[in-house]
């Protein structure tokens, strides 16, 4: 019995000592609901807006939330771009969460090597957990950097998803816009800017401008000529009506369009020429967006963000 005794009271002795790490608790400064409105914290999130939309005028961008629209690494991108001349080679739209990070993480590196702060009050984490006390820090260092000026123009896209899937170029973006469309109509605007944007430089040289994605390529005649300029190739106006004057020749045009681009890999059956005609938005959106993915990063690119 003694020796039974005796030898538990070894073994509790030799049991493994308890890792203190276990019991720390982590502390986060924050800022509470409450607090976003005392007048302090709003007078310098209007300022950096102002800032940032100032610099966004150009570009017909409007950020409207510090945390909502810079934490998925989009407008941070474009702000060192800009700022400091550094272009990264990253997915333009990133709406997962996964690639959201992974576009924060090379961003926020390059950021880092230029604030040069040994005590930085943001990292990866706090900006895409979208806590605004860490994303005042950020965009307070940035402008105090020299180097980063605020007066310098800058270019930016911004994006704005919660679980849903990556808008990215691996099956044409048909699947992403489909997810886009379940978001805000503010965000859906962003992405029809920036592919008016990408058409707009690919018409340019036949003098043409398009301002309205919805109406402008409805009867497939700009759609045709656009695909005629990024594909290389010269589309004989015998074989579609360059002024269609009703549903039949449009519902032609667009049929074309549509052949043209299948037989030119693009991922597009899931489009019905009659919901183009439309006016449908997923199908306008998924057809240029196809063009978009398999044209524009071939060229120092027009940016697509999804604020």
């Amino acid at each position: 019995m003694e020796a039974d005794v005796s030898q538990n009271h070894n073994e509790e002795e030799e049991e493994e000592p308890v890792d203190a790490d276990c019991f720390q608790v982590v502390r986060t400064k924050m800022i509470q609901p409450t607090s976003r409105k005392d007048p302090k914290v709003e007078k310098l999130t209007e300022a950096l807006l102002d800032w940032i939309n100032s610099t966004l005028k150009t570009e017909h961008i409007v950020v409207q939330s510090l945390d909502e629209d810079l934490y998925d690494g989009l407008v941070l991108h474009h702000l060192l771009a800009r700022l400091a001349g550094v272009r990264l080679s990253l997915e333009e739209i990133a709406l997962t969460s996964s690639a959201q990070i992974r576009k924060l993480e090379a961003v926020m590196e390059e950021l880092d090597k230029r604030l040069d702060q040994s005590d930085t009050k943001w990292d990866v984490s706090r900006i895409h957990n979208k806590d605004l006390l860490a994303t005042l820090h950020l965009l307070v260092a940035m402008v105090r950097r020299k180097g980063m000026r605020s007066d310098v123009q800058t270019e930016v896209l911004t994006g704005d998803s919660t679980n849903v899937e990556n808008l990215s170029c691996t099956d044409g973006g048909v699947n992403a816009v489909e997810q886009l469309l379940k978001l805000g109509a503010h965000k859906v605007a962003v992405v029809k800017q920036a592919l008016v944007d990408f058409v707009n430089k690919s018409l340019a040289s036949l003098g043409l401008h398009v301002s309205d994605v919805d109406k402008q390529f409805s009867d497939g005649v700009i759609l045709l000529l656009l695909i005629g300029q990024l594909e290389g190739f010269f589309i004989p106006l015998c074989d579609f009506s360059l002024i269609p004057v009703n549903n039949e020749q449009m519902l032609h045009n667009v049929t074309f369009a549509l052949s043209l681009l299948t037989h030119a890999g693009l991922h597009v059956s899931s489009v019905q020429p009659q919901d183009f005609v439309a006016r449908e938005v997923a199908a306008t959106l998924k057809v240029l967006y196809a063009l978009f993915c398999k044209h524009a990063r071939q060229e120092e690119k027009t940016s697509v963000v999804f604020l």
